[in-house]
């Protein structure tokens, strides 16, 4: 297989597949984190967020599936080889959500909305991805790795919730970790209102299935090929600024995992607007607009890297792993949200 392709070559394969499936389904099954919270908050309906609950079961159990098989070693992946820094998710998830809340997008959201012809996420794209390599490797990195020192876990319990319960109860991870995801799969579906959109359903399973495949194709290349790769899956924070780097020194550079997911997001929401007849150039008319969003992205960028994620990073690639850091990352990336949605929408104006 590594005579057709090599193996950066066959990461960045898997990036892209996986990718132009979480395209499709931003733009045909309407998968945005920040919508689902703004519909939760203030359009009365829960879909998008079950939407959300579905893909993070689905991944969970296809997952821990994958784990059981010894296909997926769960401490290969990044979230369960670094020890849980519970003041860098709250403060990175805080950071996240809020930015997204001005800048109108995520990195993935923002992405998808560029396939649709959208040139203002073109500057959250850049802008975020500028900031990420700002804080991760860039002037502020010293001040992030000493605010935020990333420790591998080294002969102790992986930080994951499964793995936890399973040294307390001597259940299987594996068996854990299946349930959890049956559970949150059902959850999700006790909602007559989500059960009656079955779209919605399909593409949030689409979701999942694409956070399995990236965790799936990258361990067969670890297992199988002769370099270092690392066992990865969707992220779009640091993977924009690698995909910037690409863009700009691809000669001298690798491709890579980050960089086929990135374009794989573009390619499938490219697709995904024009089977819905939605593709339609959009620029900035209003120059404080452009500069919210600018700051948010900016925001965003640098709260990504200080919870080593964002709402697919954590909300769904390292949930699907179940990271200790995953759902407080994700309540501090809600509770940002909804605090810079309140500023935009209402106002911080006292009570009278």
């Amino acid at each position: 297989m590594f005579e057709l392709l090599s193996e950066p070559q066959w990461m960045a394969a898997v990036g892209l597949l996986g990718g132009v499936l979480l395209g499709l389904a931003a733009r045909l099954g309407r998968f945005c984190t920040l919508g689902a919270i703004e519909d939760m908050l203030y359009g009365g309906s829960d879909v998008r967020m079950r939407m959300w609950l579905l893909a993070i079961g689905v991944a969970i159990t296809g997952s821990f599936a994958l784990m059981g098989s010894g296909w997926l070693i769960g401490t290969d992946t990044f979230y369960l080889s670094i020890q849980w820094m519970p003041m860098a998710s709250v403060v990175g998830g805080l950071m996240f959500g809020y930015g997204m809340a001005l800048s109108g997008n995520c990195g993935f959201g923002a992405i998808a909305r560029l396939g649709g012809g959208d040139l203002r996420s073109f500057v959250i794209v850049l802008v975020m991805g500028i900031s990420t390599y700002v804080v991760l490797a860039g002037p502020l990195a010293p001040l992030r790795d000493w605010m935020f020192h990333q420790t591998p876990v080294v002969g102790s319990t992986p930080p994951g919730i499964a793995h936890a319960l399973a040294g307390l109860s001597g259940l299987s991870v594996t068996g854990i970790g299946i349930t959890i995801g049956l559970c949150l799969c059902a959850g999700a579906l006790m909602s007559q209102t989500f059960r009656a959109a079955p779209s919605s359903i399909i593409w949030a399973a689409i979701v999942g299935l694409a956070i399995i495949i990236g965790w799936a194709g990258t361990a067969w290349v670890a297992a199988n090929g002769f370099e270092a790769n690392q066992v990865v899956s969707h992220s779009y924070s640091a993977p924009l600024g690698e995909t910037i780097l690409y863009a700009m020194t691809g000669g001298t550079r690798t491709i890579s995992f980050a960089v086929g997911s990135v374009a794989g997001v573009w390619i499938g929401a490219f697709i995904g607007s024009l089977i819905k007849g939605h593709f339609r150039w959009e620029a900035c008319d209003d120059p404080r607009e452009l500069r919210r969003q600018i700051i948010g992205a900016a925001i965003m960028g640098a709260g990504a890297v200080i919870a080593m994620g964002c709402t697919v990073g954590q909300g769904l690639s390292a949930f699907s792993v179940l990271a200790f850091g995953a759902p407080v990352t994700m309540i501090a990336i809600i509770a940002g949200a909804a605090l810079g949605l309140r500023q935009l929408i209402t106002g911080f104006s006292l009570a009278e």
